[in-house]
Order: C-alpha cells, then structure tokens, then sequence
C-alpha cells in the first residue's frame, strides 16, 4: 500500500464531500455589556463519507480532471453526490427566493421536516420529521460552519437547537442528511442533521428594510471589504414584531456577524465573531375549552405574563489546508450564552390561588474543537480514502435551574444545579471505489461522556460515565442509466440530560425516581434510489426505518426525567427537484411515517406527537425579466395525542406567496403573504391535563393547541451598493 498523490476536483456537494470546508460560526446574542467567549479547546472533527467518484480520481494515476458541473435549480441531489439517496443539498437559489416567516424555517428545505412554534418568537422551534416529534431538537443535529448548535442538559429540553439567530442572507447553502449513517455524526443525529454553510464574502453591501402586519420591522446591513490578504465580512440585523397575539409579543431581536477569511479553496482560515440577542412575550398553547366557552380567542392567553429572554455569543476559528499526501480540516469554537424562561401550560392545576408558572434558567458556557485528517490510498489497483477525526466538547453549565413564579417574578427554587458535561469521540471512516460501478463506506464511531452535577437537592448529586461504540456502512451502485441504488445501515444514539443521568428524588414531588442511562441507542437503515433519467428532473425514493431503545425525554417543564418504552418507526420520502426551465424551478416532496411503541402496554402503542404525514410544492420563479418569487404550499398530518390514539390532532396546510420585481439593477421590491389562504389551524397540538379557574380541583383533560398566524403581509425593500 502507499500513497498517492492528493488531488481532488470539487465536483461533489459539500453534504457529504470529506474535502468540504468546516468553516467557524458562532451563534449568539449580542448586547454588549456582556462580553464573548473564552477561549477554545482541541478536538476534532469532521470529514466527509460521499466521495467515491472523487476518491477514484484522487487516486488514478492519470490525473485527469472532471468536467465542471452547473447546476441551476433549488437542490444539488445530483448523481454521484451522496452515499444515500435521502442527502442532499439546498442551494441559495431556494433560501434567497423564499419567504421566511421564522428564521428557522430554513430548515423545512430538508424534505419531510417540518418547523413549527409554541410559545414566543425567542424560543426554538418545535421540529418534526420521519414519524418524530424531535420537540426542539433531541434526535436532529443542527451545526454552522462546522460548529455544533444543539445544547445537551439544555434548562428547557435535551438537545435545545435555537437558530433564531441566523441571519438568511448569510447561508451559501444547507447540507443534510437522514439516518445514523455517518461515522462524523455523534449525539442528536440519529433521525438527522443539518450543516449551514456561511458565505465569506458579498458581491455587494446590502441594506434590506421590511414592514409588515402587526408591528413587524426588521433591518438588515451587510458588507465585505479586502482587509490585507483576506475579506472581512460584517452584518447586523435588528427585527420587532408583535404578532397577532392579543398579548403583544413584543419581540426584540438583534444579530451581529463579524468574520474575517484568507486563502482559497484548498488553504484557508477563518475566525467568526458573533453575537444574539432576543427578549419576548410568549402566548402559549391553549386549552380548546376555553375557546369554545369564550373564555379566550384563538390569540389570546391563559397566563400573558409568560415570556423569555436568551442571548449568546461566540467566537471560532476554522481551518484547511490541502498538501501533496491528504487534507486536514480543525475548527475551534466557543460560546456564552443564558436563557431565562416563563411558562404555564396547565394554569391552575398545582397551585390554584397563584397559578403554576415556573420558570427555566441557564448560564452555559461551552468550548470544543474537531480535527480530522483525510488521505487517499491506493492498494492493489483499489482506490479508497481514509478519514480519521476527533470531536470533543465541554460544557458548564452554572447554574441551571426551575423555578416556581408569578407574573415572571420567581418564588421558589425547584431545582438548582451546576454541572459539567464532556464528550470526546473518535471516528474512522473508509471510502472504497470498488469498481466503476460499486463503492462503500465503512465507519466505527466511538463515543465517552463523563457528567458531574451538583445539584440543590443532595439526592440529585452525582456523577455518571458512558462509551458507546457505533458501527456504520454504505453501499452505494451504479450510476446505470443515469440511476444508482443505495443501502445504508448504521448505529446512533442521543444522550439525556445530564440531571436525569444521576437523579433519585422528583423535583416537584419529592418523590424517589430512577436514574435514567447516560445514552439511548439507536439503530437504523434504508434502501435508496435515485436517478436522473428524466432530463432536469433530480428524483429519489428512501425506504427507512428507526429503531428506538427507549423513548427518554427529559420534561424541562417538570424537571424530571421520564423513560418510556422502545420503538420502532418506519417510512418512506420522495423528494423531486426539477428545473422546468432556467427560470422555473419546481420541488415536490412526500413523507409517509410510521410510528409504534414496541414493547406492551394497556395504555396503547400510539406514539404522541409523532407524525404520519408530510408533503410539500414549491414553485420558484427566478429572473423572469425584473421578476421574482415562490408559491408553497406544506400539508403537515394529523398526529396522535394520546397512547391509545383516542385523540388525534388535525391537519394543517398553509401556503406562503412572494412576488418580487427588479426596479432596477440595484433595487429590488418583494411582497410575502403568509397562510396565503388565511387557514384557522395548528401549529402544534397536545393533550393533557389542565385546571382553569372555578374547574374541578383535578383538572380537565383537554387538547391544547397553539394556532398558526393570521395571514400576515410584509413589505421588503432591498439595495445592493
């Protein structure tokens, strides 16, 4: 064996190329009495699986370039791109062109993932995809240039992925992928995981101003400049809006990027400042009984006292650089953030004279780094890539907390803790171009986290230690007729809350609980095909399946850990990108789930909250003349809510409209109209047990829902200069 020359085209999507740049992010919140990050550790990273076609031509002697390819359309799921016909990539084609009701919606370009909210515009959002109800992020890993967004331990959920703070304009593009497939991908990505890609540098400054319904008002600046041998990219956003909320949500958000890069393609660095800031009222779900008997409207509140306020800074460094025998690809990152939240979602119930608020609180601070090294070898007339990577992260978290409240002001600590919690992962990654027609990808991905809480309540003290190894293989054929087939399989996992881990007193009850494990196991696979036979049409139909060791879900809102049974979930996508014409792009996407408890009980085998089914339109119109715009349109299924599956939620479909024109080179004008057809629907639903006033001491067991927007109208204006 031995090695030859490192000599890689960029012909593939950065979702799965090894050679991909990781590029530093930081998210963050930005109010400048409060000053950034710390500083950063070592670790490692992440390479890439998909890169049969650019292995065999790493490795040939002749040394022969690919033909360059164009892609005009919404997607890249082009032949030859990924190691699974359920990956992909979102070009900025589709980001720039769509309307955005809530930043994070970017991520329902993902087929089959829909995004939704329930309690305040500051919040993260509730996600969904493959029969999951992902709550605000547990089993769908989300990363920015290459740093991790999801929190662990978070005071409101396990996994907490708020990306209120992207800013759209900045995305080059998105890189997803389904399945725990992927030796580079560790906690959270077991249903999934989506890559941001930042861009470096703009063509011109923009300046973009928006008015809308209810208040809405955001600005938006954004330059880059040469400074010495590099570019320098900065921005801030500024957004307010009010919503349709008889309690005005009176939402303040500001964004700020600063990010300096040097090189090219091949031998770059980047260091990214960023900061968040955002404070709101929250209108949560409310109960339906109170609708029907007129006790509220569909945009009223139980409690108008709820609301939050988080921000976050950090600060990253990203590295690449390319030399003769392979490709080393760090970055290094760190963050600061808090997170202060109100909620009440069963009003009366625990406490019938002040009512149940409580609050959640964090101060987090984070650092971790990831460094890989990708090398092509070559053994007996075999071509192969090799990756090795290493992923490490701290964070502390001092303190972390519930807390009982009226009217926002705390009474009474629940539970206080400041804990630590560390992971180192190491990974292998082998890429084989068997033949021309015939490659795979073998991955081992070894796992350690180490928790240490110190908790208010000395029976929630403790430390806790897990390893778990994960296996995972690719095998990709074809292309034959413009068509290749796939057949994946791997093992993930994501882990609790730390504070469950070592936990043996209920925090509300006082009542002896279990500890729950450190980690929950999954495993997966699928069969895929795709195929470009159709002239302009990307098409690729997935047939999956899930299989959940235990459904563990630490209750934020409860403070305790609660283990339910194993599960099994199964589906299958069809996703369809087509470039009609250079100025007409057509996407169509249909997810079919299903979702069962796997082990007996009374109760029922439904799983609550988990989705059936999902499908989307989209219709882009990009440089018709001075014109512009999209129609969606997303059909989001009916969901049990109970066990049993007595009570199920209803269906939502909205659809979003924007039309825009070119009034001149430099100026362009844009309408967006959301839920276009002004649909009395969900955004989520529930069913629980809940007590209003003068209502039995018990409580009424109820659907709890938390409507979408009216349809709302916003007005954009924006130059480049």
């Amino acid at each position: 064996m031995h090695r030859k020359a490192f000599k890689v085209k960029s012909n593939r999507s950065s979702s799965n190329a090894c050679f991909e740049m990781i590029r530093s992010v930081g998210l963050a919140p930005g109010h400048a009495y409060r000053l950034i990050v710390i500083s950063a550790a070592l670790a490692l990273g992440f390479a890439s699986s998909a890169l049969r076609a650019q292995v065999s031509q790493a490795a040939s002697e002749s040394g022969a370039t690919l033909d360059p390819v164009v892609v005009h359309g919404n997607y890249d799921t082009r032949i030859g791109t990924t190691d699974a016909a359920s990956a992909g990539t979102v070009n900025s084609t589709m980001i720039q062109n769509n309307p955005l009701l809530r930043p994070a919606e970017v991520l329902e370009f993902v087929p089959g993932l829909v995004v939704t909210q329930h309690s305040g515009g500051g919040k993260a959002n509730q996600y969904f995809l493959r029969g999951f109800n992902l709550d605000h992020g547990t089993d769908f890993a989300t990363f920015v240039d290459g740093m991790p967004i999801n929190m662990p331990s978070h005071a409101h959920g396990q996994g907490y992925s708020d990306l209120n703070w992207l800013i759209p304009e900045l995305i080059d593009r998105i890189d997803y992928r389904k399945g725990p497939y992927y030796a580079e991908e560790g906690d959270f990505s077991s249903v999934g995981s989506a890559r941001f890609r930042l861009i470096d540098t703009l063509p011109q400054a923009i300046a973009t101003v928006t008015i809308g319904r209810n208040e809405y008002q955001r600005l938006l600046l954004a330059r880059s400049a040469d400074v010495g041998s590099g570019k320098l990219l900065y921005a801030f956003e500024a957004n307010r809006n009010n919503g349709p909320w008889e309690t005005p949500e009176d939402l303040r958000r500001f964004s700020g990027v600063l990010r300096y890069s040097d090189g090219d393609a091949d031998n770059r660095q980047s260091l990214t400042l960023m900061a968040y800031s955002a404070r709101w009222n929250a209108t949560d779900q409310i109960p339906q009984r109170a609708i029907d008997s007129g006790l509220v409207s569909r945009y009223g509140a139980i409690d108008n006292t709820d609301g939050g306020r988080t921000e976050r800074y950090s600060l990253s460094y990203a590295l690449r650089r390319k030399d003769a025998d392979g490709l080393t690809q760090a970055n290094v990152f760190a963050v600061q953030s808090r997170f202060d939240l109100a909620s009440n979602f069963t009003y009366f119930l625990q406490d019938p004279v002040n009512g149940d608020q409580f609050q959640q609180s964090e101060r987090r601070n984070t650092v971790g780094a990831n460094l890989s090294r990708a090398v092509p070898l070559y053994l007996a007339g075999i071509n192969s890539l090799m990756t090795i990577g290493v992923q490490t992260r701290t964070d502390w978290l001092r303190p972390v907390g519930l807390y009982t409240s009226v009217a926002g002001a705390r009474q009474a600590t629940l539970q206080e803790s400041d804990l630590r919690q560390t992971s180192v992962s190491l990974y292998a990654e082998n890429l084989v171009q068997w033949t021309d027609w015939f490659s795979s990808v073998a991955g081992l991905r070894t796992d350690h986290f180490d928790f240490n809480v110190n908790s208010s309540i000395p029976g929630n003290s403790g430390k806790a230690q897990a390893n778990l190894t994960s296996p995972k293989l690719s095998l990709v054929f074809g292309p034959w007729a413009k068509t290749e087939y796939f057949v994946n399989y791997g093992w993930g996992f994501h882990t609790n809350d730390a504070r469950g881990a070592v936990a043996s007193i209920a925090p509300r009850e006082g009542t002896p609980i279990d500890s729950v494990p450190v980690a929950v196991r999954t495993k997966g696979s699928e069969l895929g095909v795709r195929t470009e036979i159709f002239p302009g049409l990307q098409s690729s139909l997935a047939l999956w399946q899930l299989n959940v060791d235990s459904e563990l879900v630490f209750r934020g809102d409860a403070g305790d850990t609660a283990p339910s049974r194993a599960s099994r979930r199964y589906g299958v996508e069809w996703s369809n990108h087509y470039a009609a014409r250079r100025w007409l792009l057509i996407d169509a996407d249909m997810a079919i789930s299903q979702a069962r408890y796997t082990q007996y009980d009374p109760a029922g085998a439904s799983i609550p909250g988990s989705i059936g089914k999902v499908a989307a339109l989209g219709v882009t119109l990009t440089d018709f003349g001075p014109w512009f715009g999209q129609f969606r349109v997303r059909y989001f299924g009916p969901r049990p809510l109970t066990e049993d599956g007595s009570q199920q939620s209803r269906s939502t479909t909205l659809a979003n409209l924007r039309i825009g024109v070119r009034l001149m080179p430099m100026l362009r004008l844009s309408l967006d109209v959301f839920n276009l057809f002004n649909r009395q629907a969900s955004d989520i639903d529930y069913f629980y047990t809940s007590r209003l006033p003068g209502e039995p001491l018990a409580g009424v067991d109820d659907r709890h829902f938390h409507p979408v927007e009216s349809r709302t109208v916003r007005l954009t204006l924006s130059a480049s200069f």
